[in-house]
């Protein structure tokens, strides 16, 4: 490879994973139109590459594509929330039974040091200190990664990363910020998960999730910006 495709492959990464954390965290809303020129500008790639960073994006349900409309960044609906919700709650059991069973102290070491970080992020959080929601979330995502993180399945942990960004995407675009529920249900989450009880893990991780759909309906969150 000549060093002007390195470059091109390098631009063309760096631009993906930017795009893919601006969706995610919020800062392009739903339905946002997404053009080229403008995208070029902001993202410092050529539309060429963008052309194809924009087809990954939404191969990864993250943008839409629509005839003589072009791409925008997909619209959130409370049954697409409900789909992802199912299938990150699928995965993630099945990932955690896997993960339980071949984890070792390093493993544990990763868990108890996420957790460690988003219990203090939750600690500001319910201190009403809204500047660390980013820092929270970021280290929410890390903590459940690296329950999952001893599964022993790249594929898994791949389909896992996939579908719990878009369920990070509602939890920033909502602030679905649930309290101490929420960080008892983490604190009970890294307790089973160093006594290895599997069964546990997993009703607590159904229960954390479905809780999450339900706030989201009983505050009415799903109100702007939906399919």
């Amino acid at each position: 490879m000549n060093a002007t495709a390195q470059l091109s492959e390098t631009a063309g990464e760096a631009a993906f994973r930017q795009l893919r954390q601006d969706i995610i965290f919020g800062h392009l809303p739903p339905r946002r139109k997404l053009r080229l020129e403008k995208l070029s500008q902001e993202y410092d790639a050529s539309v060429t590459t963008l052309r194809e960073v924009l087809a990954r994006l939404a191969s990864e349900g993250l943008i839409v594509f629509e005839a003589q409309k072009g791409f925008e960044v997909a619209p959130v609906s409370a049954a697409d929330l409900q789909e992802i919700a199912e299938l990150r709650s699928l995965l993630e059991c099945h990932a955690l039974a896997l993960s339980f069973d071949a984890g070792d102290l390093e493993w544990e070491a990763r868990v108890v040091g996420a957790h460690h970080k988003l219990s203090r992020m939750e600690k500001r959080m319910l201190s009403g200190d809204r500047s660390v929601t980013l820092d929270w979330k970021s280290y929410d995502r890390e903590f459940h990664v690296a329950l999952i993180s001893a599964c022993g399945s790249a594929e898994l942990l791949a389909a896992h990363r996939r579908i719990f960004d878009r369920f990070l995407r509602y939890q920033m675009l909502l602030v679905m910020f649930r309290g101490d529920t929420a960080a008892a249900e983490h604190d009970s989450l890294l307790a089973a998960a160093l006594q290895r009880d599997t069964a546990e893990a997993q009703t607590i991780l159904g229960r954390h999730i479905g809780a999450c759909i339900d706030y989201t309906v009983q505050k009415g969150l799903l109100g702007v910006g939906t399919a």
